[in-house]
């Protein structure tokens, strides 16, 4: 079953001649553990087709399911998306979005402590994360004095948190070099594989898709597949 259903998704900015398609009958199907890489320039639509699958953008038409559940078709069906994008979405951010005042363990425990668990259970499970990225000994570090590819493990690890069946990448080696680039996609590789996770990342790079399951392009708002 896939973890991820899209059908003919769609979204209009405005209307009549002012009108922009930013998202034209998009359709994309994610399997557990599958790694995906949207690739496309800016503006081609990658970031609004996130939006819109993780319900923060309404969008105009089709539909979203999600490990089965529909979700979405022309209109909300009864969904809570906050509490949607809590328990069935990760997100990992370009700039990381660590909060600076806490630690790398704190900050992957505090989105599991917001999803309901207790301070006990959200430390453990953040220990075992940052065991798992291998950066377990940074645990009682400050963003500021991580490198830019432990701030992005870090970051990796509170997508994790909750473990979600979806994990959005926006553009997760942006602010790194070649070599700290390969070695964040390789960890995202080890997460879909490992956790079982639908992983997709978006890029502007093609150097970093090597190893992953498909690739997809946009393009005007058109999503296909990668040749």
């Amino acid at each position: 079953m896939a973890v991820l259903q899209v059908e003919k998704l769609s979204k209009t900015f405005g209307a009549g001649e002012q009108a922009v398609h930013a998202l034209r009958e998009v359709s994309l199907s994610v399997e557990a553990g599958e790694l995906v890489a949207l690739l496309g320039p800016s503006g081609s639509g990658k970031s609004t087709l996130l939006l819109c699958v993780s319900l923060i953008q309404d969008p105009s038409a089709g539909s979203i399911a999600l490990a089965g559940r529909e979700v979405w078709r022309d209109g909300p069906l009864g969904v809570d998306a906050r509490r949607y994008r809590r328990e069935n979405i990760g997100f990992i951010f370009q700039g990381h979005n660590l909060i600076p005042f806490l630690t790398a363990q704190e900050n992957i425990a505090l989105a599991r402590h917001l999803n309901g668990a207790g301070k006990r259970e959200a430390n453990a499970r953040a220990r075992e994360l940052l065991e798992f990225l291998e950066i377990g000994k940074r645990a009682a570090a400050y963003p500021a004095s991580l490198s830019g590819g432990e701030q992005q493990r870090v970051a990796i690890g509170r997508a994790l948190a909750n473990e979600p069946p979806l994990i959005f990448a926006d553009e997760p080696t942006a602010s790194l070099d070649t070599e700290r680039g390969m070695k964040v996609m390789a960890m995202l590789r080890r997460v879909a594989r490992e956790k079982r996770a639908a992983v997709i990342a978006v890029t502007h790079d093609q150097r970093m898709v090597e190893g992953f399951d498909s690739a997809y392009v946009m393009d005007d708002g058109r999503l296909a597949k990668r040749r």
